[in-house]
């Protein structure tokens, strides 16, 4: 037979299940807090974001560790859908607050995002080309260094003939590893390069040709590729264009919904044989 209590907490329980309860308090009043001041993150909960050491939630540091070190909070999950994922840049720590948060809701982290904005405003931007880009690809690092950031040559080396995947590949990996907050690649048209850094994982490139499709890309889609065509873009319109792209924050709420369902798509089996695609389903 059943004891009655054998349903209650036993008692080495009741001290986990109180810091459980504390730590979600301690959550909902910091988020409370930050949308009170009008600080409440608008980036989207799909990445990493940094947080000051004074936050209620941030654990404490070692003096030797870097200031910049990228903190997960649960108020920065707010944004996440239940079940979806949150993206984590390398060496990022996740707050005990924010474990707890997940695991309420379902939500998982993946290693592999990026911070969208370095604290002192300055990207970490991948930057190649292929032959065709090499050119531009030259003023485009001087643009960025003249901006404050910090640009990452990749190559080419020389305007050489090469393949646009290799170089395009180099740079959606430092971006989807944490090494680039930002990259920029450069070919003819910008489309090959697009489709070849979108096959790596956590990377969403989008080949824009001006600033309108620029602001689009990074507010509706959350891109964190660039791709350009040289052969359709002159320096002062590539120049815009990447000022647009780095100036534009990320869009939340319907966006940052949205683009998680296109992160999704990376979890999904491979498409059915074109022979037995119903497009009806």
């Amino acid at each position: 037979m059943t004891s009655p209590d054998a349903h209650l907490p036993q008692a080495a329980d009741v001290p986990v299940i109180a810091r459980r309860a504390a730590r979600r308090a301690l959550a909902e009043r910091a988020l409370e807090a930050e949308r009170a001041t009008g600080t409440a993150p608008h980036a989207p909960a799909v990445f990493a974001s940094v947080t000051p050491a004074a936050s209620p939630e941030a654990p404490m540091r070692h003096p030797a560790e870097r200031h910049d070190r990228a903190v997960v909070t649960a108020a920065a999950l707010a944004a996440v859908p239940d079940g979806g994922r949150f993206l984590v840049e390398p060496g990022a720590r996740i707050t005990p607050l924010a474990e707890d948060e997940a695991a309420r809701r379902g939500i998982h982290f993946v290693a592999g995002g990026v911070a969208q904005l370095r604290p002192a405003g300055a990207l970490r931007v991948a930057v190649a080309s292929d032959h065709g880009g090499f050119n531009l690809k030259g003023a485009l690092v001087l643009l960025l260094r003249e901006l404050g950031h910090n640009p990452r040559d990749l190559g080419p080396a020389t305007d050489a003939a090469c393949d646009y995947p290799d170089f395009a590949r180099a740079v959606a990996y430092e971006v989807a590893e944490g090494r680039a907050d930002l990259g920029v690649v450069v070919d003819g048209a910008g489309i090959g390069s697009a489709m070849a850094a979108n096959k790596v994982s956590g990377v969403l490139a989008a080949n824009c040709w001006d600033a309108r499709t620029a602001r689009n890309a990074r507010e509706h889609n959350h891109a964190n590729v660039l791709t350009l065509g040289a052969g359709h873009l002159d320096l002062p319109a590539a120049r815009e264009v990447l000022a647009a792209f780095l100036g534009t924050p990320v869009g939340g709420e319907r966006h940052a919904r949205r683009v998680a369902k296109i992160l999704a798509l990376e979890r999904e089996r491979a498409p059915r044989r074109a022979d037995t695609f119903d497009p009806s389903r």
